[in-house]
């Protein structure tokens, strides 16, 4: 939703030049300036790759080069080309932001985040910068960096729908479901809305109410089909309802719009696993994993996959590995005991179970109404 709005800088963002001189390789620089204007991308590349070869150190016009690169898709040589402009001008901020929505647009938000980072620190009062960090966070699932970045948006104005918004979608996903109801009642004073019944989906998904989430993210998708996320969430919900099929369906709509919907891939994958297309399986997982590089969810799903298929020394090492950096992770200890019992290692494996053991009894304790001896 925010990437359009700064979308603009890349796909008509011509930075200003020097004034032109009777020198040949400026009269060819105006040629690409004039074909990029026209929308003659492949005239306007050829073009400022000439003029390149006699000027390589122009920063504007590498910088030109790229934006007419990543409209036409060509996101990898968009990023090479920002790349070499800022190691003649590092903190250009024009090329900064170029380069963190070539990664944005091309489903590299770990990167992208990284150079928006650096821009926020030079330019925190930046609206459209403030928005796009909180945006690419989102993304990757850092709700308290979104919550960080949009607390001051929001409270200098409380009516900013878009900012609400996102602030709200981080809020509930980060299991602060009151305060995301707030936002979502702030919204709704505007009348029903596809914004409105997201969250309200979202906030029922974390409160285990499948079927009322179900039927709000199926009015978001009848209000706008082409909300952002929309159809990702809805067939989050149809999965928890034993939808596979319509969950299926919705993971593939979104897709279509959004070929870098994180939860989308890790779903797809997740079924595919359930009806034993593993190759299918890994090739979703694996891109979901370039979104979200070492997220524990995903490698959790890639580890049972080599499980199910006899790879069984290859998951002992993704398990290991995944318990050491997220040592809470129920789930993973136990596949991980059932990997160390498929290989004869036993004491590995009880050591394994007791651990889950441990795990399972401190969650039952944090349960509410859970009485504790004194």
């Amino acid at each position: 939703m925010l990437l359009l709005l700064a979308w603009s800088l890349l796909s008509g963002g011509i930075l200003a030049l020097n004034p032109v001189d009777a020198q040949s390789p400026e009269q060819i620089l105006q040629q690409a300036i004039a074909l990029h204007q026209k929308g003659d991308l492949a005239g306007a590349i050829r073009e400022y790759r000439e003029y390149l070869k006699i000027r390589p150190q122009a920063v504007d016009a590498r910088s030109n080069l790229g934006a007419a690169l990543a409209r036409q898709g060509l996101y990898q040589d968009a990023i090479s080309e920002y790349q070499q402009a800022l190691k003649v001008q590092p903190d250009n901020p024009g090329v900064m932001l170029n380069l963190a929505l070539a990664y944005y647009k091309s489903g590299r938000f770990s990167p992208a985040v990284q150079q928006l980072a650096a821009l926020h620190k030079q330019y925190p009062d930046n609206r459209q910068v403030t928005m796009l960090l909180a945006d690419t966070h989102l993304r990757l699932g850092n709700n308290p960096q979104v919550i960080r970045l949009l607390k001051p948006l929001e409270t200098a104005d409380p009516n900013d729908l878009a900012v609400i918004y996102m602030l709200g979608t981080a809020l509930i996903r980060d299991q602060h479901p009151t305060e995301g109801q707030v936002l979502v009642d702030r919204i709704l004073r505007n009348g029903d809305s596809a914004e409105a019944r997201m969250l309200l989906g979202f906030t029922k998904l974390q409160a285990r109410d499948f079927a009322g989430a179900r039927d709000d993210l199926a009015r978001a998708v009848a209000l706008n089909p082409a909300l952002p996320d929309v159809y990702s969430a809805y067939g989050s919900a149809l999965m928890a309802t034993g939808d596979g099929a319509g969950a299926a369906q919705a993971f593939k709509r979104e897709l279509e719009s959004n070929p870098n919907d994180f939860t989308a891939h890790l779903e797809l994958g997740v079924l595919a696993k359930q009806d034993q297309q593993y190759d299918e399986a890994l090739r979703e997982f694996q891109r979901a994993l370039d979104l979200r590089p070492r997220d524990p969810a995903v490698r959790y799903q890639i580890a049972t996959v080599r499980m199910l298929t006899g790879r069984i020394e290859e998951a002992r090492a993704e398990l290991e590995s995944l318990v050491k950096e997220s040592p809470q992770f129920t789930e993973a200890h136990v596949s991980l005991a059932t990997v160390y019992y498929r290989l004869k290692r036993r004491a590995d494996g009880d050591r394994e179970r007791a651990i889950v053991q441990k795990l399972n009894a401190q969650a039952q304790a944090a349960q509410p109404g859970v009485k504790t001896k004194p």
